[in-house]
């Protein structure tokens, strides 16, 4: 197989299948020891799983869950 003069690439089509690259899949390829990995992009489930990982802590005010039920009703 060789890349053409474009930069392309023909994935055999088992690979496709197995890894379910369909037309349309956003992919990212990354450099690893001794070449390219090409997987694909994190969608759905998966990116959101890693903005929730991305945005986890603590929150610094202290305020209680029963004060933030009655702003979010707005009960004075």
């Amino acid at each position: 197989m060789k890349i053409t003069i474009k930069g392309q690439v023909t994935i055999p089509q088992n690979l496709r299948q197995r890894h379910r690259l369909l037309p349309h899949t956003e992919v990212v390829f990354e450099s690893v020891a001794g070449g390219v990995l090409l997987r694909p992009a994190a969608e759905g489930h998966a990116a959101v799983g890693e903005r929730l990982d991305a945005s986890t802590g603590r929150a610094s005010v202290a305020i209680t869950t029963d004060d933030i039920l009655r702003m979010t009703r707005g009960e004075d």
